[in-house]
């Protein structure tokens, strides 16, 4: 798992980059990403591009001088956090962390 960070110049903006190798998604059909940017909806849930080697990897647009919680979201049925995550919160449900990633 990785995330990558490329802050924009011109505007209030970064961009991030989500990525899992096959091994980290369990060789899943679909991953999807979730959080704060899209109100934890899964109807909004943002699909994760599947590789030929088995990797996933999005990028978004995110407003800086914010941080935003995040999963993955594994064939739609296993939640995953990311080891490569800023920091860690305790989502107040069921104490698993949600993934934080600062900008």
């Amino acid at each position: 798992m990785s995330i990558k960070k490329q802050f924009l110049k011109s505007k209030p903006v970064c961009k991030v980059t989500f990525s899992l190798t096959k091994e980290e998604a369990f060789d899943a059909a679909k991953v999807q990403l979730l959080g704060d940017f899209n109100d934890w909806n899964v109807e909004e849930a943002i699909d994760l591009k599947k590789f030929k080697n088995g990797s996933y990897k999005a990028t978004l647009d995110l407003e800086t001088s914010k941080s935003y919680q995040f999963k993955y979201l594994i064939d739609e049925t296993v939640w995953e956090n990311d080891q490569a995550a800023d920091s860690y919160v305790n989502n107040g449900i069921d104490a698993q962390d949600n993934f934080v990633v600062a900008l």
